[in-house]
C-alpha cells in the first residue's frame, strides 16, 4: 500500500511527481463513439417539463419531432434557431438528420429539450464535439423550472395587495 499523505502539500506534491494513487489519476483515455446498429446515437434530453427522446444519424440535415418537419412543429424562427444552434457550434450543419419524440411542457421547454438532446446524442456519435459542445453550456441540464404557488398568496411571491382599512 502506498503511504499515507496527511496534508494537501503533500498530495499536491504526489501529483505533479506522478506518483499519486491510481483512483486520484485522470482518465485520459479517450471516449469511444456509442452507436446502435443502424448507426445512429440516442439521447434524452430535458427542459422545464418537457423530455425529448432523439436519434442522431449522418444524413441531410432534416429534423423531425413528433413526425412532423421542424418548420411545422415549431412555427416560431426563435425555436427553429434555438434546435439550430448545437450543429452551428460544432460545425456539422447539414451533416446529421435527427428524429426527435417530445413529450410534456410548452413549445419553448419542447425545444430546449431537444436542443439538450441534440447536443447529447452528438457527443455520443462523434466525441471530438464534446468540447465545443460543453464550453457552450449545451451538455448542462437546465435546471430552472417554475415555481410552486403558496398559498396565502396570488402567485409563488406575489402577495395580495394591502388594504390598511
Amino acid at each position: 500500500m502506498a503511504e499515507t499523505l496527511t496534508s494537501l502539500d503533500e498530495l499536491k506534491g504526489a501529483v505533479d511527481a506522478g506518483d499519486a494513487p491510481a483512483a486520484m489519476a485522470m482518465d485520459d483515455t479517450p471516449r469511444a463513439p456509442v452507436r446502435d446498429a443502424l448507426g445512429r446515437s440516442y439521447a434524452t434530453g430535458k427542459r422545464k417539463d418537457a423530455v425529448a427522446r432523439v436519434w442522431i444519424k449522418p444524413g441531410s440535415g432534416k429534423v423531425v419531432v413528433n413526425g412532423k418537419e421542424m418548420g411545422t412543429y415549431f412555427a416560431r424562427p426563435v425555436l427553429q434557431m434555438i434546435l439550430r444552434q448545437p450543429f452551428q457550434v460544432a460545425g456539422v450543419e447539414g451533416e446529421f438528420d435527427v428524429m426527435a419524440t417530445v413529450k410534456g411542457g410548452g413549445l419553448s421547454g419542447q425545444a430546449g429539450a431537444v436542443k439538450h438532446g441534440i447536443s447529447k446524442a452528438l457527443q455520443l456519435y462523434e466525441p471530438s464535439l464534446r468540447p465545443a459542445l460543453k464550453a457552450a453550456g449545451f451538455l448542462t441540464r437546465d435546471s430552472r423550472v417554475v415555481e410552486r404557488k403558496k398559498f396565502g398568496r396570488r402567485k409563488a411571491r406575489r402577495s395580495f395587495q394591502f388594504s390598511k382599512r
